[in-house]
C-alpha cells in the first residue's frame, strides 16, 4: 500500500524512476536538477537499483548516451536544464525521429543571459519543437505520478516516443512535500517491463538514422508529427488508467471554477496553484473567475483548451518565458493562434511574470485580471505585457 512521506521533490522523481526500474541513466549535473541524478546515482552504488549509471562529461554526451542506450532497448531515463538542456538541442531531434521512447525530468530555469539559476520556463520553450511528449507537474506528487506516467506512455507501441515531465526549478525540486509512495507491487501493475518495438539487435540487425535525403525527409517528418498527434488519445488512457490503479486523475487541461466564468487565467506549472487561491479569493469577492491549467504541452490539447474556455469573453494568459520579437509569450502565440483558427473567441491578455524565480503573488494575479477586464472592456488592443518591471 502507498504510504505518505516527506520528501525532496528532487528525490521524488528519482524513487519513481526507480520504480519504474530503468536500465540506463545517463546524466551530468546542472543547477537546479543536480539532486535528481545524484540520488539515482547513490541508488545504484548502493545497489537499491540495477542499472548502469553513465557520469558522462557533457549534457550532449548525456543525450547520446540515451539515443544508444534506448536504441539497444534499455529503459532510459535522463534529467537536466536551462544551458545544459539547450547543449542537448542537437540530439533532442534525434530521439523522437528515431522513435525512442526516453524520459527526461526538465528542472525548469532560466536562460542565459544575464546568468540565473532560478526558474522559469525559457529553458523549455526553446525546445518546444523537438517533437517530444511534454508535460507539466504543479506540486511533487505530479513529478512523481508524471514521472511514472511518462515511461507508459512513451514505451507504448502505439506511440514510442520519447516524453519530458517539466518541474519548476527550486519552486519545486528543491522543496520538501508530503509525497504518496507508490509499493513497488502498485508500479509493477500499472507498468510493465519494457518491450521496445525494435531495437539495435545483432541477431536480427536493422538500420537507425539514416541519411534523409530530400526525397524521403519530408515524409519522415510527417511520420513523426503523426505519431505526436496520434499520442493524444494514449495520453490521455494512461491517465485514466493511473486514476484506477491509485486513485489520481489527471487530464490535458485541468480545470477550476470555468463553468460560469467570464475571466479565465491561463497558467502552466507550480504557479498555477498560487493562481488558483487568487481564484477563490476573487470569488468569494463575487466576481466570475476561473482558471485553465495546462497540463499537457505537447502535443497541445486544443480541443480540450477550446472546451475549458468556451464560456470566457476573457483570456488572462500568464507566460513565464519571453519570445523576444514577438507581441506575446509562446504560450499565449499559442492560444491566440488556435483562437484565430476557429475564427473568434475571447479577448487575450498576455503577461509574462515570474522570470529568474520573481515572486508573482496573489494580489499580481489579481491585478493582471483587473487590468485585462478593463482593456478588454475599453476595446484596447489584445495586452502584452511583461509584468513588474522596475523603473
Amino acid at each position: 500500500m502507498a504510504k505518505r512521506v516527506g520528501l525532496e521533490v528532487s528525490l521524488a522523481c528519482s524513487e519513481a524512476v526507480k520504480l519504474a526500474n530503468v536500465d540506463v541513466i545517463a546524466a551530468y549535473p546542472i543547477t537546479p536538477q543536480t539532486h535528481i541524478v545524484e540520488h539515482l546515482s547513490e541508488l545504484v552504488a548502493d545497489g537499491h537499483l540495477d542499472a548502469e549509471f553513465v557520469p558522462v562529461e557533457s549534457e550532449h554526451s548525456a543525450m547520446s548516451a540515451c539515443v544508444g542506450s534506448s536504441a539497444a532497448g534499455a529503459r532510459t531515463f535522463t534529467s537536466s536544464s536551462a544551458q545544459g538542456l539547450a547543449l542537448m538541442h542537437e540530439i533532442l531531434f534525434i530521439a523522437p525521429a528515431l522513435r525512442l521512447p526516453i524520459v527526461m525530468a526538465v528542472a525548469n530555469r532560466s536562460l542565459s543571459g544575464p546568468i540565473s539559476i532560478w526558474n522559469d520556463h525559457s529553458d523549455i520553450m526553446a525546445e518546444r519543437d523537438i517533437g517530444w511528449i511534454q508535460t507539466f507537474a504543479e506540486n511533487g506528487q505530479e513529478v512523481m505520478d508524471l514521472t511514472l506516467h511518462a515511461f507508459k506512455v512513451a514505451e507504448d507501441h502505439r506511440v514510442t516516443l520519447p516524453m519530458i515531465v517539466n518541474l519548476d526549478g527550486f519552486i519545486l525540486t528543491h522543496v520538501i512535500e508530503p509525497i504518496e509512495m507508490p509499493s513497488q507491487e502498485e508500479v509493477d501493475a500499472y507498468l510493465p517491463p519494457f518491450e521496445p518495438q525494435q531495437k539495435l539487435d545483432i541477431a536480427n540487425p536493422i538500420s537507425m538514422g539514416l541519411v534523409g535525403v530530400p526525397e524521403v525527409y519530408t515524409e519522415a517528418r510527417k511520420a513523426m508529427l503523426d505519431a505526436l498527434e496520434k499520442s493524444y488519445p494514449v495520453i490521455k488512457e494512461h491517465w485514466d488508467g493511473f486514476a484506477q490503479q491509485f486513485g489520481r486523475q489527471y487530464n490535458p487541461i485541468e480545470t477550476h471554477h470555468v463553468d460560469d466564468a467570464d475571466t479565465v487565467l491561463v497558467t502552466m506549472g507550480s504557479l498555477g496553484e498560487t493562481a488558483m487561491t487568487a481564484v477563490d479569493e476573487m470569488r468569494a469577492a463575487g466576481r466570475k473567475v476561473g482558471q485553465v491549467r495546462i497540463r499537457l504541452w505537447r502535443p497541445f490539447p486544443s480541443g480540450d483548451f477550446l472546451d475549458a474556455i468556451s464560456g470566457a469573453k476573457t483570456l488572462v494568459v500568464m507566460d513565464r518565458a519571453l519570445s523576444p520579437g514577438a507581441d506575446s509569450g509562446p504560450v499565449a502565440t499559442e492560444i491566440k493562434s488556435l483562437i484565430y483558427a476557429t475564427g473568434g473567441g475571447p479577448y487575450v491578455a498576455d503577461f509574462v511574470a515570474g522570470l529568474s524565480g520573481r515572486d508573482v503573488t496573489r494580489e499580481d494575479f489579481k491585478q493582471m485580471v483587473d487590468k485585462a477586464e478593463a482593456a478588454a472592456a475599453a476595446g484596447d488592443p489584445m495586452t502584452f505585457e511583461m509584468w513588474g518591471v522596475k523603473e
